[in-house]
């Protein structure tokens, strides 16, 4: 696992030492990402430089090093993640005369794209990645993401130039960049806990979505496109079902079982050692289950717990490690270790925000940094297995639609033609005993459900959304349409519970669980592999059957009867808890003097972003036991604590080693060739 960064000047203004020291500091903030070693490669009269902060995992000599020169020096690579299928695309290039020198999986990508192109390449990986690919004989650019989004790529084009990193940090470190705060990707914070590709929070600045490249010619044109679809994969699986008797169904549980194993023992290839996240539910249950099987020795296990018991969930991890006789490790959260985390979580997360989940993840990561340089994670299973308890909720609460009276309609059509902050005004006239709060926001969200109402707008707007209404909170702002706002998903995906599970692997998955996993393992330098997020893995569960999903209103059916081959019933079976902390509890005890100096309304009014009075009275209300306001409480203080910390990382005063800056000048072939052969 790797940091990688870039700098274009297309007006090529800049000579060879300028472009090395930019990049350099760029590269210099990603060293958590990779500190075994880093470089940078320039080519001086095309205005293009390349960094690279490495992570030894596969090949750890330094054939691995990059960044990466083809051997005819055409091409030079900078890549973030790992490949699985390495042999059998080490093979299609044999077929054709090309071999590697080394075993890194970052050669078998430069090659193949090299010999085959990245047209070709790109449908061929199977894993995870950010890349950038640079053209010295074209003088092109191009950088692509894996199809879930596992690993980040940010990017900037302006002022005659394009710069791209790993993280936001890398790019606050341009001297002659100075942004703003996007208010627009602020109210996505406000809306969702986080911010969606392709938006950023600084304006000008964006994130490749999930499965997109992006090319980049010499005369500045960029243009993106999508390289895979998961929407189309998903709809070739509904077309395409497995045949739904009872016979069937054990053999669909079998052919789970065989595509799983193969999916984790790709990520079990390493030459480092590894490990797993172990919360004792089903998917890293699974996940577990399967490495032990594929293991000859006691796979290492890591799990967090609680010392509030609704929380914890340590002890049904600890009896699922001891049956497969994993060596388990354990370390438990106190609110002192999240108050002593939370400074730290605007630099982690370089973006605000706010699952606050990112607190147990990181002290976890750490903790398992100091044991093993990888580990496998069961992410993914509930949004491809349908796990999540809200979609059985979902479906058995969903209103009828459309609506069945056109009183119905026309009560929605008369709400909607008064704005929020108009019904506000109207309440005010009210006597206060009898005045109702937030009176807008709330005949607006009814107004909606019933006017413009439907199963996506519905599972949308009260299972995906925290404020519902960022303009009444901001100053400025308006959250950009997201793929939860694509009105053809049902015509595609047909059923209610197919949309909910592709809005979430979109959405929650990509910009949520995944970026909370990648930036606290990598502040650590710990590697996160997934195994169920396996592209084969995602088509083979979108041709389970509907009433295979989700069954007598628990899901993960196929997954569940997977894991029971290998783990009793008895010890996996149990309500879904997920990996939540009381947040809410130490907001109002152990956290609540630093809340309340984030939530000041003089701080608020003089930073310009929120409306003190919306924000004051959730605060209030949940200090005062009124309401539990916590996860839209969590993302204004989020922001706020990004907001209040420093924002340029020019300097490492961690005793990590620094860049080491190694100019390749313009290649030489003949250089590279002996190197290659």
């Amino acid at each position: 696992m790797c940091g990688i960064t870039g700098y274009w000047n297309f007006a090529v203004a800049e000579g060879k030492d300028d472009l090395v020291r930019r990049v350099a500091l760029m590269t210099q903030t990603l060293i958590r990402r990779g500190p075994d070693s880093g470089g940078v490669w320039a080519q001086p009269e095309a205005g293009f430089a390349l960094g690279h902060r490495r992570l030894s995992i596969r090949d750890l000599s330094p054939l691995g090093h990059q960044p990466m020169i083809s051997p005819d020096g055409r091409f030079a690579l900078s890549y973030n993640g790992e490949i699985y299928n390495t042999e059998e695309i080490a093979a299609k290039l044999a077929a054709r005369g090309v071999r590697p020198r080394g075993t890194s999986d970052s050669e078998i990508l430069l090659l193949a794209c090299a010999e085959l192109g990245v047209d070709e390449t790109l449908p061929l990986l199977l894993g995870m990645f950010a890349f950038a690919l640079w053209d010295a004989e074209e003088r092109r650019l191009t950088l692509a993401r894996d199809r879930f989004g596992v690993k980040p790529l940010y990017w900037l084009h302006e002022g005659g130039r394009f710069c791209f990193a790993s993280e936001l940090k890398a790019l606050r470190t341009l001297e002659d960049w100075h942004p703003d705060i996007d208010r627009d990707a602020l109210a996505l914070l406000l809306r969702y806990g986080y911010i969606p590709a392709p938006h950023a929070i600084w304006r000008g600045t964006r994130k490749l979505p999930a499965a997109c490249r992006l090319d980049v010619s010499a005369g500045g044109t960029v243009q993106t496109r999508p390289y895979w679809s998961a929407l189309d994969a998903a709809c070739a699986g509904l077309d395409n079902p497995f045949s739904s008797t009872e016979a069937d169904e054990s053999e669909i549980v079998t052919g789970l079982d065989a595509l799983l194993t193969d999916a984790v023992k790709r990520r079990m290839v390493a030459d480092v050692p590894l490990g797993v996240f172990l919360s004792g539910g089903i998917d890293s249950s699974v996940v577990t289950a399967l490495m032990q099987k594929c293991s000859d020795k006691p796979v290492r296990t890591f799990s967090i717990g609680f010392e509030e018991e609704a929380y914890n969930e340590a002890h049904f991890a600890a009896a699922v490690a001891a049956y497969l006789g994993t060596q388990h490790t354990e370390v438990y959260l106190r609110p002192q270790d999240a108050q002593e985390l939370i400074p730290q979580l605007p630099t982690i997360y370089d973006e605000p925000f706010a699952d606050a989940s990112q607190i147990p993840t990181s002290l976890l990561s750490r903790i398992t940094r100091r044991h093993v340089t990888t580990v496998l994670s069961g992410d993914g299973g509930d949004e491809l297995f349908a796990g999540y308890g809200r979609y059985a909720a979902c479906l058995a609460n969903m209103p009828d639609f459309p609506p069945k009276t056109l009183g119905k309609a026309a009560l929605a059509s008369f709400i909607r033609a008064l704005s929020p902050s108009g019904w506000d005004r109207l309440a005010a006239l009210l006597p206060k005993s009898a005045r109702p709060r937030n009176a807008g926001a709330r005949l607006r969200n009814y107004a909606d459900l019933f006017l413009h109402g439907d199963p996506q707008t519905y599972y949308h707007r009260y299972y995906m959304m925290y404020w519902w209404h960022p303009d009444t909170v901001l100053l400025s702002g308006d959250a950009p349409a997201t793929e939860a706002d694509d009105k053809s998903l049902p015509l595609r995906l047909r059923e209610p519970l197919s949309i909910m599970q592709y809005l979430d692997t979109r959405l929650y998955l990509a910009e949520d669980i995944l970026t909370k996993v990648d930036r606290a393992g990598m502040h650590h330098s710990l590697e996160t592999r997934v195994p169920l997020l396996d592209a084969r893995v995602f088509s083979y569960a979108w041709r389970i059957p509907l009433h295979m999903r989700i069954r007598d209103g628990t899901g993960k059916t196929m997954l569940r009867r997977v894991l029971h081959r290998y783990v009793p019933q008895s010890l996996v079976e149990r309500p879904k808890m997920g990996f939540g902390i009381p947040i809410g509890r130490w907001l109002t005890t152990s956290l609540r003097a630093w809340a309340e100096d984030l939530l000041s309304p003089d701080v608020l009014r003089n930073q310009g972003f929120f409306r003190p009075e919306p924000v004051r009275y959730a605060w209030l209300r949940h200090t005062s036991g009124a309401g539990n306001w916590e996860y839209l409480l969590w993302i204004v203080l989020m922001f706020q604590a990004w907001l209040a910390a420093p924002q340029r990382e020019r300097s490492n005063d961690d005793g990590l080693p620094r860049v080491d800056v190694r100019d390749e000048r313009n290649p030489d072939p003949s250089e590279y060739m002996e190197l290659w052969r």
